[in-house]
């Protein structure tokens, strides 16, 4: 450590990197993230959270958000992809480890001459061949590591990939709730004020006040009755929304949230001390994807150099053939070669397959310190965010509780003619978009909660194995590697 810093390498988990490209001949260095890691976050406490964050959806204490969050893991069609790529990543690793083995194949037959001077009676014959390539270059452990870090990779990038989806699935949600309950005001806004336009009626009737008064209450009541259709259009596209991400079609979550406006907006606990940078940079499934997909590029480099050293190879083959199968093994042929071969041109193209393989190396180098410095910005931009959003939510309510008492004070003096219309228009105005506005910046807290437990790694099932298992009762059956 200097200067109050160290090395992302020297907090990293690099174990099995290093035992991976051991494995490979000529040997080939991981190459290390350039990236200073901090000791400490620089808007967070120093003493460590000890909440568990992998299922911190259940802390919102929504049970109906908890429940798409959990059908979101099993059914969602992106998390299905990525499970079959992971797949595809396994089969990988099986064929490359069956290079370290010998082939082996048997052929057999049956013939009968016809012509003139034929054998008599039917011919019958047995072979079979082997051969073995000699791993004396590394060119078949090389493939065998890297597709092991591919496979890895791809057990990362699914944890990952259920960590965001986890994360879309409850802010989508929370963001309906917000709609939901915006619409519930508006539509008890709009009762309100059709009250006050029949008072400014009455009132006109009775020649107290002018036809003004009536046109500004029927205005206010137009307008407020337009934003009613716009939150519905985006109460049910977000409800489709969350349909597809938990992998059904649209209707049924749009008539949950309609059944259960009651409910208000989730509000979420307040995260502080987090773990040391370099303990979050762990728990990272995107970081430590990166770092495995390292492994392998590098891993890659090394069997494209063994191509360019001696290949040796052992075959052979034993033979059977008689007139009647009752003699078939009498007679037996068989032979053994070894051979040795070494590339001596090729113009070029295995040497460029090494430069291209360097190339990807250092590619992944720069993805995976580009995502060091991604993860570390996350953490630090969601803490600012959870803070900003719990302040806001107190403002806020102290804005609405004031707004409230002014719109009740309006609406006796109006009624009792001690004031006109203007005023009780405008303590109206601005009672119901301090209302609007808590539930915002209520949504806008619990977001904030979601984006920072992503950011600290939480929505997965984490575990220091190398092939995650993924939080779910089906799909896990189908991804656990």
């Amino acid at each position: 450590m200097a200067g109050g810093k160290t090395r992302a390498y020297g907090l990293l988990p690099v174990v099995s990197a290093m035992a991976l490209s051991a494995c490979a001949t000529p040997q080939v260095d991981i190459a290390q993230p350039q990236v200073a890691v901090p000791a400490e976050w620089q808007v967070a406490e120093p003493a460590p959270i000890s909440t568990d964050l992998t299922e911190y959806w259940t802390m919102l204490g929504d049970p109906l958000l908890t429940s798409f969050v959990e059908q979101a893991i099993v059914e969602n069609r992106d998390l299905a992809q990525s499970a079959a790529r992971l797949d595809q990543a396994r089969a990988s690793l099986v064929q490359a480890r069956a290079g370290w083995l010998p082939s082996v194949s048997a052929s057999g037959g049956a013939s009968r001459d016809l012509g003139t001077n034929p054998r008599d009676g039917v011919q019958f014959n047995l072979g079979a061949d082997a051969s073995w390539e000699m791993d004396l270059f590394g060119q078949i452990g090389g493939s065998v590591a890297a597709s092991q870090a591919e496979l890895e990779a791809a057990g990362y990038n699914l944890a990952d990939l259920q960590r965001l989806i986890v994360g879309q699935v409850a802010i989508a949600t929370i963001q309906a709730r917000a709609t939901a309950q915006q619409l519930v005001i508006a539509r008890s806004t709009l009762e309100v004020q059709d009250d006050n336009l029949q008072i400014a009626r009455w009132r006109n009737q009775a020649g107290l006040v002018s036809s003004l008064d009536v046109e500004q209450a029927r205005a206010q009541r137009a307008q407020t009755a337009a934003t009613i259709p716009l939150l519905e259009s985006s109460l049910t596209a977000s409800a489709n929304s969350i349909s597809t991400l938990i992998g059904e079609a649209p209707g049924r979550v749009y008539t949950a949230l309609v059944v259960d406006t009651e409910t208000q907006v989730p509000e979420p606990p307040q995260l502080a001390g987090f773990e040391a940078p370099a303990e979050v940079l762990r728990r990272r499934p995107d970081v430590r994807a990166a770092e495995a997909t390292l492994v392998a590029s590098t891993a890659r480099i090394g069997v494209a150099r063994a191509q360019l050293l001696p290949l040796v190879r052992l075959s052979g083959n034993i033979g059977t053939g008689s007139v009647t199968a009752g003699n078939l093994f009498d007679v037996i042929t068989g032979g053994l070669l070894g051979s040795v071969s070494q590339l001596i041109f090729d113009g070029g193209r295995t040497r460029a397959q090494v430069d291209s393989a360097e190339a990807a190396a250092r590619g992944s180098l720069a993805a995976w310190e580009q995502t060091i410095l991604g993860a570390l910005e996350d953490v630090e931009s969601a803490a600012v965010d959870q803070r900003t959003a719990g302040e806001r939510v107190l403002l806020n309510a102290e804005a609405l509780d004031a707004a409230n008492n002014s719109a009740i004070l309006a609406r006796s003096q109006y009624q009792a003619g001690l004031t006109d219309f203007q005023v009780l228009l405008t303590a109206e105005n601005q009672l119901l978009s301090a209302r609007n506005s808590l539930v915002s910046a209520e949504a806008d807290r619990a977001s904030a909660f979601v984006r920072l437990t992503q950011a600290l790694g939480g929505g997965w099932t984490g575990t220091d194995s190398p092939f995650p298992p993924v939080a779910m009762s089906a799909a896990s059956d189908r991804t656990m590697p």
